[in-house]
């Protein structure tokens, strides 16, 4: 799953009965959850536009994913 250059890794949590995610390749650590595959996916667009909205807030450049992954 993709937004905004953002990658999400997710997996089906037996204990929760849905889905769990995370945003991957960044430092900072941001988790989402959803029941059903459109859920995740709305949690996850919107953990990634609360994330950047923090950093600004904070005053700090949010983590481009993009930038630590070597493409080849």
């Amino acid at each position: 799953m993709e937004y905004k250059g953002y990658t999400a890794h997710f997996a089906f949590s037996e204990d929760d009965g849905g889905f769990v995610g995370h945003i991957e390749v960044i430092d900072d650590i941001v988790g989402f959850h959803g029941d059903t595959v459109e859920e995740l996916r709305a949690a996850f667009e919107e953990a990634v536009d609360d994330y950047v909205e923090t950093c600004e807030k904070l005053e700090r450049s949010p983590e481009k994913p993009c930038s630590r992954v070597a493409r080849g």
